[in-house]
């Protein structure tokens, strides 16, 4: 199978490179899935920029995002035959990642895909997805009738965190620059303040503070939380914390804080599932590139292309594993969505 090895730390356009590997072979309680889709990630800057090279030995193959096509099953993996579509999580710094053609992975971490998302859309709701609903459902515990504030609400798991918050009930408010405010309200916020305008606490405490602080951006987030909070509020962060914070102010508001690093599960995946459905969450692609172009999928989500004048697009960057008006590689099957 082809992948897209990453041979060294550092920047985008000296890590990847193309290699053929041996296709997996699962083994009990596995499946075999031909990636249709995968997508990139913040965590897969850091990976690729070096931050966790005590879990990650070169060459590797990175990646965690996967909607595709079960093509094989392991010995007692019955809950999935050939054919199947599904899409997952895969573990983190576990084995081979997703920037190949097939991927092998315990069937009790994957689950059918919605009908109604195409591979592309799935496999770029995957991790952002499951990160927000064990963020606001399993960590904050969001309930209806609550303030929930979003940071960053224009990226990957903004635009999720802001329609899950909505269809828990939630009042949703969120940072995003001023171009981006018309797109986050589309989603569901109630109110956008332009981070690069001006200090967004002030405005979040005239209009009462918030019940729940969704931190995706790092910085001083987590010390000025208190500031905005109502009692007994919480602070969720998916940020690696590089500088020491000071949460003294934190007790003063009795706030709780949970730190997240994102666990795969059915469970989740399902739960996502049924809120597409209902049509209360929906992807955000903001671009799809195949996956030879992996090192310019880097670049764009790390902000854009200077020389091309382009900057981060909006949502998530999707990677077409299998092109989809021509054959697999390696296979006879003609690869195209329904």
């Amino acid at each position: 199978m082809r992948v897209m090895e990453l041979v060294r730390f550092g920047g985008a356009d000296t890590a990847f490179a193309t290699r053929e590997l041996p296709q997996p072979v699962p083994g009990p309680g596995q499946v075999l899935v031909r990636v249709m889709a995968t997508s990139v990630n913040p965590l897969d800057l850091q990976t690729r920029r070096g931050d966790y090279r005590d879990q990650v030995a070169l060459p590797a193959v990175i990646g965690n995002d996967v909607s595709g096509v079960v093509v094989e099953t392991g010995r007692g993996a019955d809950d999935f035959q050939p054919g199947d579509e599904v899409w997952y999580l895969a573990p983190v710094f576990a084995g081979l990642g997703t920037y190949a053609e097939f991927h092998v992975v315990d069937q009790a971490l994957v689950a059918r895909k919605p009908a109604r998302l195409s591979h592309v859309e799935a496999a770029g709701l995957a991790l952002v997805g499951v990160t927000v609903w064990e963020a606001l459902v399993e960590r904050a515990g969001v309930r209806a009738g609550e303030r929930v504030l979003v940071h960053g609400g224009a990226g990957g798991v903004g635009s999720a965190a802001i329609q899950i918050a909505r269809a828990l009930g939630a009042e949703v408010v969120t940072t995003a620059r001023a171009r981006d405010h018309g797109f986050v309200t589309g989603l569901g916020a109630g109110t956008a303040i332009d981070f690069s305008a001006g200090d967004y606490a002030p405005q979040v405490r005239a209009m009462g503070g918030v019940d729940v602080v969704l931190d995706t951006v790092g910085g001083d987030t987590l010390t000025r939380s208190p500031e905005i909070l109502a009692d007994r509020g919480r602070v969720v962060s998916i940020v690696d914390i590089s500088e020491p914070q000071n949460l003294l102010a934190a007790w003063g508001v009795n706030a709780t804080y949970h730190f997240v690093f994102v666990s795969p599960g059915r469970a989740k995946l399902e739960a996502l599932g049924r809120l597409v459905d209902r049509g209360e969450l929906r992807p955000v692609i903001g671009a799809v590139l195949p996956l030879a172009d992996i090192a310019q999928a880097h670049t764009l989500l790390e902000g854009g292309s200077p020389t091309e004048g382009r900057g981060r697009p909006r949502g998530k960057i999707a990677i077409a594993v299998h092109p989809l008006d021509q054959p697999p590689h390696g296979t006879g099957s003609s690869g195209r969505e329904e």
